[in-house]
């Protein structure tokens, strides 16, 4: 008989080393099932972006969906990073014609926008570059190097006729991406050397850096600027627009810009009904107090794919009022999510958007805001000589 080299288990070991396995098993299901649901939580609360999800581009003939095919993801996915690339512009002031807009030119020396605004009105536009308004708006940047040699020479033509040009109407100039290419400094720079009147629009406090450019333009009545404040609870800010510099900061650019003498506008935009609509009596004062010598409000407007983006981002984020910010966003658009109709998209329809006006307008009436900034000059145009210019050999 051949000798035993170990003692062989019994059928209860067998069975209770099963049951201890089986136990372990079910706990490290468990655990990867919570890693799992914190995982997409963080996804759509703390990621810093502002949407939740890519929808395909409307111009694009096939579309990829997403189904489930019964294989569960355990693995966490990879942080979503920013991707820049450079556009060369053939041209860089784009013209409108929109009647209810107050300038008919402006500049955008980015597309796309990394401050992430779930509500921005700009996100449509990314469509036409064959990338999704959701994400890839705030994750695939487009920035425009030439954007200064290209403007000096559209501003040299003997054709131009100075107006004011807007920045910032689209995407924020003042975006983090500013920080490292500097291409709005040196559109700034070109336009101070022109005499042009600009008009800027941001959220960025980045703009303090060109304080130095924007004083001495303000000091010949060349320019203004916007600030936007859509609410001064630093949580919403964090959920609506992630990757904006937080109410406070905003406030604090305010006054250097005032303290320097720069005319800023606070804008109170967008007003988000049931969301933040009752911080506007809030809002205008705090800017009063920071130095803003005018002031403007927008109503939220939704265009093609912002409407269901933030429709997502709505129930992940607020799902106790989301029907009814909804509501209240229907209302304002004669019962759809949105009415592009000139002289009414800015400023809604009905009761609710007649209430809205009239406590801006009292507000600001008592604070002294209720005023327009004075018209930028445009008698101070003038071409600054030109390498090879007769005049630059003088």
């Amino acid at each position: 008989m051949r000798p035993n080299r170990f003692d062989y288990p019994t059928i209860s070991d067998i069975r209770q080393i099963i049951t201890d396995h089986t136990l372990c098993l079910f706990l490290i299901c468990s655990i990867y099932v919570h890693m799992a649901d914190d995982i997409l939580s963080h996804s759509k609360r703390a990621l810093g972006r502002g949407a939740i999800s890519n929808p395909a581009v409307r111009f694009d003939r096939l579309a990829s969906n997403h189904i489930d095919d019964g294989w569960e993801r355990d693995e966490e996915l990879p942080v979503l990073r920013t991707q820049v690339r450079d556009e060369m512009a053939k041209t860089v002031i784009s013209r409108n014609k929109s009647p209810d807009l107050s300038f008919d030119r402006s500049i955008n020396p980015y597309r796309g926008c990394e401050h992430g605004c779930i509500y921005c009105f700009a996100r449509p536009s990314h469509a036409y570059l064959g990338l999704s308004p959701g994400l890839d708006f705030e994750t695939q940047l487009i920035a425009r190097p030439n954007a200064a040699d290209q403007l000096r020479k559209e501003l040299s033509s003997p054709r131009y006729v100075p107006k004011t040009i807007a920045i910032g109407t689209n995407t924020d100039p003042y975006q983090p991406l500013e920080k490292e290419r500097k291409i709005m400094r040196v559109v700034l720079e070109v336009l101070q050397a022109f005499n042009h009147p600009i008009a800027i629009v941001t959220k960025g406090t980045l703009i303090e850096r060109d304080i130095d450019i924007l004083a001495d333009m303000a000091a010949k009545g060349l320019v203004r600027v916007g600030v936007s404040v859509t609410t001064l609870d630093p949580k919403t800010s964090r959920a609506m627009e992630p990757r904006v510099p937080l109410p406070v900061a905003r406030l604090r650019s305010i006054r250097r810009l005032t303290d320097a003498g720069v005319p800023v506008r606070v804008m109170v935009s967008p007003i988000v009904p049931a969301l933040t609509d009752h911080e506007l009596e809030a809002i205008l004062t705090a800017a009063s107090e920071a130095g803003a010598v005018a002031a403007s409000a927008i109503v939220l407007r939704l265009p093609r794919e912002v409407a269901p983006l933030f429709k997502e981002w709505l129930e992940a984020a607020y799902p106790e009022r989301a029907a009814r910010v909804m509501g209240r966003v229907r209302e304002l658009h004669g019962g759809k999510d949105y009415d592009p109709a000139f002289g009414k998209r800015m400023t809604g329809q009905g009761e609710w958007a007649a209430m809205m006006l009239q406590r801006f307008h009292l507000t600001a009436r008592k604070l002294g805001l209720d005023r327009s900034l004075p018209e930028l000059r445009t008698d101070l145009f003038a071409r600054p000589p030109q390498p090879g210019d007769q005049l630059s050999l003088l």
